[in-house]
């Protein structure tokens, strides 16, 4: 990597624009940067890391956003810093510029405009920059890809701090592990060590779980076995658990089957028992049984004696009914000719009493009918009513053509009805077309214009909606810009405050470090022991040590003097973080929102939301007013329509009332005729169907009469025949004798029932074994039945018994089987916890196979820093003139781990000793060449990215003339393979020793850089 040109504007103390040609002073290898103290040195290389990743170096990471900005610049200029730089064979130019907090265009106040971002590069073959990308999230992801650093690694390689590597020198290990970890990114490492512990406690949780899950069912089956399993005294954890359980479960499954063999022979037993009881008391039961048969039958017997008298009686009427049953056909045809003659001679009566008393005829045929029969029917009998009813249809029948004509007339008058309903309605037609077609023309006008003015507001409802949605987005913008004003505000004053209380921390954890390290004499004192050597000078005599005083700082207090002070700086950055988020929503907002206030883009807001609504409901009268239009357009083709086919029927109707007219005079003379003295035709051809049909009713039934007379006259003579054969004096003594059908059951039921019970009495009197059974004492059932109990008894508990014995072994079994199956599921469990936890001990540095105790990150930052002492060595020896030698140690110190030890070998006394005794000039020459060693390793682990432009800041003015010249020496040898080196320092000797110079000048209206000797 090589800058070419820097170029910063109202950056930290440079009010005005400023520009560093780095391609002029790299020419001559080594350059000073130099100026009065708080001129703005820093301030260059930190807008030269600003460019690069967008943030500032360590502590003064707090500057980011608006805090960059410098005191000095006019309102109207913005803060901006532009690198251009060649890395990885690609020649860029980065800008970038922070949040800006101008002077609002319109009114009084100010905002903020978004952070910026541009990335160009140069294309060589057309000789023109090109735009490569306007993210902040792309640029800064393309140049930590390019260079293969971190901001942290890049402040560490390229910019040198050497008060850093001072510290580094004389911190702990731990601290050195947390320096060397950041730069190397070894945190895969330790992430390797966190799984391997993690998986540790997983595995050692299963096991323990499943010795638990062991301990648990071992339990489990003691229950199982009643008590009778005798467990060892185990625990989990314990190698021998799943081995004792296994053979304690082997002997209760034994025990367990020798109990179910004897149950079930108990059970067979008392099932044999229970056999014979049961067939005993099958004996006793038939007995008593047969018994009770024999008393029953003859309590029966005695019964039937006493209905004996009864059952004959009975059986006498059962005779004389059957002999009444011959007569019972001649009896029920005599009722049926007397029920249908009854039947007959009603109906004769009634069909009589409907006759007319006289014909109601008319001319003629009345003379006829008068002249033919008497007055009056009655008597006439069936032949001359038949005559009457002929002669009355024969003159209905000349009637027929009669019908026709008048009905032919009362459609004629139905069809002129018609006619002048017709007329009617047309006329009706014709005026209604005629009133509004009268009003058409200013109609379809007020219709058009209508639709104009709905077109009109449609087209400005279009307008407004486009400005709708924007004017929302700035009203939004606003309110948010002025709700993020406020969270601004009390955001900056939060991390003021937190920027004081971590100053505050910071010093006091100073404070406590110099006491202490006041007083480290005493800390040392306190280890020593009468003939040991001194750690310190290794003089085994010890004549006057050190003691604590009252005011004593110990290790721990300075320790968590350093815990507040991190603990109050991460609260500073997690503040800062914040109020650069808040002030970059708040440019956001402000850029999208403008200087309006938020209450008069409401307004506006409101008003153009009114108007919108305005238009849009004009515009909704659009598609009512079109359709209405449509209607109108049909309703006017249709009433035209219409007139004209009112028209042409009045013109058809003329001619066909003429025609209706003349056949109508035909047809009435026609029917003055016909009709007679009646209103009608149809009435006097009514008049004429029902006498027809009343004479004729009355001559069928006047024969029915006498054909049922005949029937019932021959009905009765031969019931008197059937009475005498069958030996009844009278008809009516064979009907009494009669038993309808319920009597004739109930009494043949009482004989059948008789007969039958007097039969089985006598059977059962006739059986051998029942008489055999009645000889015999009364059995005794209650005695048979309690055995036969006690035996039943006896075979339910000894199935009880073996169905506990069978449940016992069932579940030992499953048990068993599950023991075995945890047993062989956990062996490889344990194995693999045996396995995880030796590598996890072994990682965290606590097995003894461990003997220096190193964690696995610090063993791979000991091979790291082992690394940076050889390359750090190089230069030591030159600037030292071969007297000093960083050597890396695995040594412990103290109660800490080992791997991360760092001592310097003295040439000149031949003796190892820890870096933090080293003297102010030799602690800077000895943290360069360790910078500068360590520049050399991470550039390597980076990618081998070429850093040919490093800056040194600070520290030469510890060193005297020659030492000074040696360290220029070193650094005068960077520039092989065209490197340069910028030296950042105040240090008056410099500026003659070194001729290409940046200088730093401080002023009222602030700094300037000057560049010379070049």
């Amino acid at each position: 990597m090589r800058l070419h040109r820097l170029d910063i504007t109202a950056f930290g103390p440079f009010g005005g624009s400023q520009r560093v040609d780095f391609d002029a002073l790299s020419a001559a290898g080594l350059f000073l940067l130099h100026g009065p103290t708080g001129a703005g040195k820093t301030s260059v290389l930190d807008a030269v890391c600003y460019a690069l990743y967008g943030s500032v170096p360590g502590a003064r990471q707090s500057g980011q956003g608006t805090g960059l900005r410098s005191d000095h610049a006019a309102p109207g200029t913005r803060t901006s810093v532009t690198l251009e730089l060649t890395v990885a064979g690609r020649r860029l130019e980065i800008t970038r510029q922070p949040p800006w907090e101008r002077p609002k265009k319109r009114g009084k106040g100010t905002t903020v405009d978004k952070a910026q971002t541009w990335l160009r590069e140069y294309d060589a073959a057309a000789g023109s920059w090109r735009d490569r990308s306007r993210s902040h999230q792309e640029i800064g992801e393309e140049i930590t890809q390019l260079l293969g650093m971190s901001r942290e690694q890049f402040c560490q390689v390229v910019l040198l701090p050497q008060g850093d590597f001072a510290r580094f020198l004389r911190a702990d290990a731990e601290a050195r592990g947390k320096l060397l970890g950041r730069l190397f990114d070894t945190q895969r490492f330790a992430d390797v060590e966190k799984r391997l512990a993690d998986r540790r406690r997983a595995t050692e949780a299963g096991v323990r779980d499943g010795d638990a899950a062991l301990l648990a069912d071992a339990h489990r089956m003691q229950q199982a076995a009643g008590g009778a399993l005798d467990l060892p005294e185990l625990a989990p954890g314990d190698p021998g658990l799943a081995d004792a359980v296994l053979g304690a479960a082997a002997i209760a499954r034994s025990t367990a089957r020798e109990e179910l063999a004897i149950a079930l022979s108990r059970l067979a037993a008392a099932e044999s028992a229970r056999a014979a009881a049961g067939r005993t008391l099958e004996d006793v039961r038939e007995l008593a049984r047969l018994q009770r048969r024999f008393a029953e039958a003859r309590q029966r017997a005695l019964r039937l004696q006493e209905r004996a008298d009864a059952h004959r009686e009975a059986h006498a009427r059962m005779e004389r009914a059957r002999k009444a049953e011959a007569v019972a056909p001649a009896l029920e045809l005599r009722d049926a000719a007397d029920a249908e003659h009854r039947r007959a001679a009603a109906a004769e009566a009634r069909a009589q009493a409907a006759l007319p008393e006289q014909y109601a005829g008319a001319g003629a045929a009345e003379a006829r009918a008068r002249a033919a029969l008497p007055e009056r029917y009655a008597g006439a009998g069936a032949a001359g009513l038949a005559a009457a009813a002929r002669r009355a249809a024969e003159e209905l029948g000349g009637l027929e053509s009669a019908r026709r004509a008048e009905r032919r007339l009362a459609d004629l008058v139905a069809e002129r009805d018609g006619l002048d309903r017709q007329e009617r309605a047309d006329d009706e037609i014709f005026q209604e077309a005629d009133s509004w077609l009268a009003g058409w023309e200013t109609t379809r006008a007020e219709l058009r214009s209508r639709i104009e003015l709905a077109q009109e507001a449609a087209g400005r409802a279009e307008q407004l909606a486009e400005r709708r949605e924007p004017a929302r987005r700035r009203l939004a913008a606003a309110r948010e810009r002025d709700r993020l004003a406020g969270q601004a505000d009390a955001a900056e004053r939060q991390a003021l405050a937190a920027a004081h209380d971590a100053v505050e921390a910071r010093a006091h954890w100073l404070d406590l470090k110099e006491q202490r390290l006041n007083g480290i004499a005493a800390e040392l004192a306190a280890n020593l022991a009468p003939g040991e050597p001194c750690a310190v000078c290794g003089a085994t005599d010890h004549p006057a040590p050190a003691r604590k005083d009252a005011a004593h700082v110990d290790r721990e207090t300075e320790e968590r003097a350093l815990a507040a002070y991190q603990r109050a700086e991460d609260q500073r950055a997690e503040h800062e973080r914040r109020l650069a988020a808040v002030r970059e929503a708040l440019a956001a907002a402000t850029a999208e929102a403008g200087d309006t206030p938020a209450d008069d883009l409401a307004r506006e807001a409101e008003e153009l939301e009114r108007r919108y609504q305005q238009a849009r409901a004009s515009a909704s009268a659009l598609h009512a007013a079109q359709e209405e239009l449509r209607h109108a357009e049909q309703e006017h083709e249709r009433r035209t329509a219409a007139r004209q086919q009112a028209a042409v029927r009045a013109a058809a109707r003329v001619g066909h009332r003429e025609r209706l007219e003349s056949e109508r005079a035909a047809l009435e003379e026609e029917l003055t005729t016909a009709r007679g003295t009646a209103e009608s035709v149809a009435a006097r051809a009514a008049e004429l169907e029902q006498r027809a049909a009343r004479l004729t009713e009355a001559a069928e039934a006047a024969r029915t009469a006498e054909d049922t007379a005949q029937r019932l006259k021959s009905a009765d003579a031969r019931l008197a025949d059937a009475a005498f054969r069958a030996g009844f004096d009278t008809p009516q003594a064979a009907a009494d004798a009669l038993l309808d059908d319920a009597a004739h059951r109930d009494l043949q039921r009482r004989l059948d029932a008789w007969q039958t019970e007097d039969a089985a009495v006598r059977a059962v009197l006739a059986e051998a074994d029942t008489a055999a059974a009645a000889a015999l004492p009364p059995a005794d059932l209650t005695a048979a039945e309690q055995a036969a109990a006690e035996a039943e008894r006896w075979v339910r508990e000894a199935a009880s018994a073996r169905d506990a014995a069978e449940r016992r072994c069932a579940e030992l079994d499953r048990l068993s089987a599950r023991v075995a199956t945890a047993a062989r599921r956990l062996a490889p469990l344990r194995e693999e916890y045996d396995r995880v936890a030796r590598l996890a001990a072994l990682t965290a540095g606590t097995s003894a196979d461990n003997e220096r105790r190193m964690r696995l990150e610090a063993y791979v930052l000991a091979a790291r820093l082992e690394q940076v002492a050889a390359a750090a060595t190089v230069r030591l020896q030159r600037m030292s003139s071969g007297r000093y030698t960083l050597v890396h140690s695995d040594d412990r110190s103290g109660r800490g781990r080992s791997g991360l030890g760092l001592h310097v070998v003295d040439a000149w006394t031949g003796r190892e000793r820890d870096t933090a005794t080293l003297s102010g000039g030799e602690t800077f020459f000895a943290s360069l060449a360790l910078a500068l060693g360590l520049a050399d390793v991470v550039t390597d682990e980076a990618g081998g990215v070429r850093l040919d432009t490093l800056f040194i800041d600070e520290g030469f003015g510890s060193l005297d003339d020659q030492t000074l010249d040696e360290v220029l020496d070193v650094l005068d040898s960077l520039r092989e393979r065209d490197r340069s080196v910028g030296i950042v320092s105040h240090v008056a000797d410099l500026r003659r020793r070194v001729h290409a110079q940046l200088e730093v000048v401080k002023g009222r209206s602030g700094s300037t850089l000057r560049q010379r000797g070049h």
